[in-house]
């Protein structure tokens, strides 16, 4: 059921995963009821990242409940165009190497628009490929994508609703989303086929998917703004049986996640109380202590008012919760408070020893530095033992042309040391001509791919000397899954558990910082993050577990939510400059990244300074001393 607010049904799940996983269900359960009944069931399908796991659970629901495949007839939203159906960006690869090859679905009767055809059969092909779907008797499910600006699949939110399968050029914000999978926006093909938006429309049930941070903005727009009212949104409003799912993340925006108080009552606890404080001071443009009972009266939070008593109360218990986190000393420090003896009565970043052992875990080479860079100094300046973890190689992120300048510097650095210079020229020779040869979608060559390891080993290193981390204390763990991203997995292996695992154990931490932006872009740090989980559930019989704290950091692409943050760490005009020339030192990294973000040019060391300052102004305008950035840190209690 739609709440009084949405125009289209909202349905949130904490995670993805939990997402992924009812929806895979739902289609298990059409399938076998379609079979008892002897009918075929017809589905339009989406590849991706975000369905990975909705296919590896349809899998295996097929094999453990024997739920055949045979009469289901499936159609693809849509495909690059050109790409080969070996691609590992075409629709084609990836439906086969995810779904279709590990269920007994028949040949015939899969439909995905050939990536590869001559121009002139273009046009012939999108009809045939609507005839198909009318012969099969229309779509019974479809699956398909929101995009960042409200592309709905490959079909421009602007576009009006009588369009079918076509041709489509795709626009900047298209590629934008696809520059990741196809190392660099510039390689996206410049168009794909897609089915239109009355071929969407005509499906009898629709499924819109939205999971990660960069969704919140345009879920809040569909779901909830007359903003959003245009022909093809006005239709989609109107379909007798849509829905948005996404994640918590997505639908942070909307006023049932957000705002749920407007809704009506509420449980108040310690976070919900400070999310509420803290939007009513922003929305008043007041400082927490300034609110009033009016204020509170005037903008739904009668029941706040009544369950703590008074607006005094509420505004004092949140300054005080707010206040705790802020700390210039996030491993603690000597000459605690007198009677501050119990482990209890200590902030989370006063338990245990001083100085402390702290590993930083960073799931490329340059995540310690964008998004904690001012804390990893503050812990090394402040004498505590602290070793970085870069959990993957980030071979995958470096361009082609670094590769071969650092090629070209070994020749003729051997060169001017006469040192084994036919062997460098023969190796040089192999990158130039691959390279030269090299469809940049294509997988690097392993003298190529150990160049660009290399290159991202050595910034890293130059990075955490910056940082006053000494060599011996760097641990390059090069986890086996992220060489295979072309797989695109979304789990840890056990090898890459077993190095998490070995290096806690060896070092035997009293605290633990890690990625938690578990709806990164590219999928890496969830992958990362779950390896260190999984690595402390193996280890919680350890005598160093119990006394172990853990914190998360946030990347570059958002910050946690005032009522997530747990320890603020702030930093000073020098310090956000060392933090910057931390940065700098990943130069490969530097003028453009791999993997920008949506819609955002901005270079990491721009995103993670915005972001820092964005926080501290926060505090600033809640009634907090005013700093010049904060890094914000989120407590994860430990399995």
């Amino acid at each position: 059921m739609k709440n009084e607010k949405e125009k289209i049904r909202a349905i949130v799940y904490d995670t993805n995963e939990e997402a992924t996983t009812h929806i895979a269900r739902l289609i298990a359960d059409l399938i076998k009821e379609r079979n008892a009944k002897g009918k075929t069931v017809t589905l339009g399908l989406v590849a991706g990242p975000s369905v990975i796991n909705l296919y590896s659970t349809l899998v295996k629901i097929h094999r453990e409940e024997k739920i055949s495949f045979e009469g289901v007839v499936t159609f693809n939203v849509d495909e690059y165009y050109p790409i080969r159906p070996d691609q590992l960006q075409s629709s084609t690869w990836f439906m086969h190497e995810h779904l279709f090859r590990h269920v007994d679905i028949k040949p015939e009767n899969i439909h995905i628009p050939e990536g590869t055809m001559a121009p002139d059969r273009m046009e012939d092909a999108c009809r045939d490929y609507e005839r198909a779907i009318g012969s099969a008797g229309g779509i019974d499910l479809l699956l398909t994508v929101l995009g960042y600006k409200g592309h709905i699949g490959l079909n421009d939110p602007g576009l009006p609703p009588e369009t079918r399968t076509r041709l489509v050029t795709l626009d900047h914000i298209m590629r934008h989303e696809a520059a990741g999978d196809f190392f660099g926006e510039e390689n996206v093909p410049p168009q794909a086929f897609s089915i239109g938006l009355e071929t969407i429309l005509t499906a009898r049930s629709i499924l819109l998917l939205a999971f990660g941070e960069q969704k919140a903005r345009i879920v809040k727009k569909m779901v909830e703004e007359d903003s959003a009212e245009h022909p093809a949104v006005h239709s989609l409003r109107n379909h007798r049986d849509i829905s948005i799912i996404c994640d918590r993340a997505a639908a942070s925006y909307l006023t049932k996640i957000q705002t749920p108080w407007i809704k009506g009552a509420v449980r108040w606890d310690r976070r919900l109380l400070r999310r509420a404080v803290v939007w009513l001071a922003l929305k008043k443009k007041k400082a927490i202590l300034k609110l009033t009972e009016d204020d509170y009266s005037e903008n739904d939070l009668y029941d706040l008012l009544d369950h703590y008593g008074s607006a005094y109360q509420a505004n004092l218990e949140v300054f005080h919760d707010i206040q705790a986190t802020i700390t210039g000393w996030p491993g603690g420090k000597t000459g605690l408070p007198h009677g501050e003896t119990s482990q209890k009565q200590k902030k989370p970043w006063q338990r245990g020893p001083f100085p402390k052992r702290c590993i930083i875990f960073s799931p490329h080479p340059d995540d310690d530095v964008i998004s904690m860079g001012g804390t990893l100094i503050r812990l090394t300046d402040q004498g505590h033992e602290v070793h970085i973890a870069y959990q993957t190689d980030g071979g995958n992120a470096v361009f082609d042309h670094d590769a071969l300048r650092f090629a070209d510097f070994v020749t003729e650095f051997s060169s001017i040391f006469g040192i084994a210079q036919k062997e460098m020229e023969k190796i040089e020779r192999h990158i130039g001509q691959f390279l030269k040869n090299k469809d940049p979608k294509d997988r690097d060559s392993e003298e190529v791919y150990k160049i660009k390891v290399l290159i991202r080993k050595t910034e890293a290193k130059a990075a955490g000397r910056a940082c006053g981390v000494p060599e011996e204390r760097l641990h390059f763990l090069n986890m086996p899954f992220y060489r295979d991203r072309h797989l695109k997995k979304r789990e840890p292996g056990k090898e890459d558990i077993r190095l998490i695992a070995d290096l806690l154990d060896r070092v035997k931490p009293h605290q633990v910082y890690a990625a938690g932006d578990l709806t990164d872009p590219h999928g890496t740090h969830i992958i990362c993050f779950r390896a260190i989980e999984a690595a402390f559930k193996q280890l919680k019989t350890r005598p160093w577990y119990r006394d172990c704290t853990v914190w998360l950091y946030r990347g570059a692409w958002q910050e946690w939510e005032p009522e997530h943050i747990d320890m603020a760490v702030p930093l000073s005009p020098d310090e956000l400059m060392r933090k910057r020339l931390a940065i700098f030192k990943h130069q490969s990294q530097k003028d453009l990244a791999m993997f920008p973000g949506p819609v955002d040019k901005r270079e990491f060391w721009q995103r993670a300074e915005g972001r820092n300052r964005a926080t501290a102004r926060l505090y600033d305008s809640l009634g907090f001393a005013e700093y010049e950035a904060i890094e914000a840190f989120r407590e994860y209690p430990l399995p």
